[in-house]
């Protein structure tokens, strides 16, 4: 009966933590991703993703930074480890600023600042979440590869803008 309980608790939990920042990657992707883009507009060497990529890359990071969070909450880790919850905001904020900096706006050395930082927040948010549940951190994984990527690109943008 317990265990019941604790599920139902939680679900509520996992649509804010999931819905939340799916609902602004959403937001950021149809207000600066469709029209008047920059890197859809510039010519790239072929292996570039086209934009589509981008942003499918974005929305997969959001919900599963999304399910860790949840997981973390669950457990009580963002009363138990402190520094978790600030770290997981400000990933959801960096993450959001990326498109709007870089491929609407072509501001790709901001973009490249954000991106490090963003990399930087990333890790201690692994390491933060692994310290509540080591499983939990292997999910922020793809997330650190996907903000290399991003990084790796940014950089390289800087020659083509």
């Amino acid at each position: 009966m317990e265990s019941k309980h604790k599920i139902s608790c939680s679900l509520p939990k996992l649509a804010v933590a999931v819905g939340v920042p799916l609902c602004l990657t959403t937001a950021m992707i149809f207000l600066f991703g469709s029209s008047h883009n920059k890197y859809r507009d510039t010519a790239k060497p072929f292996w570039f993703p086209p934009t589509w990529v981008m942003h499918v890359g974005s929305l997969a990071c959001s919900a599963l930074m999304g399910v860790s969070a949840w997981s973390v909450w669950s457990d009580g880790g963002f009363r138990a480890e402190s520094e978790a919850l600030p770290l997981y905001v400000a990933h959801v904020s960096l993450g959001m600023a990326w498109e709007p900096l870089v491929m609407v706006m072509g501001a790709v050395w901001t973009g490249l600042g954000f991106c490090v930082v963003h990399f930087g927040t990333l890790v201690a948010c692994y390491s933060a979440f692994r310290n509540v549940n080591p499983a939990v951190g292997e999910l922020v994984k793809p997330c650190l590869a996907w903000v290399a990527l991003l990084t790796f690109l940014t950089f390289k943008l800087i020659y083509l803008y």
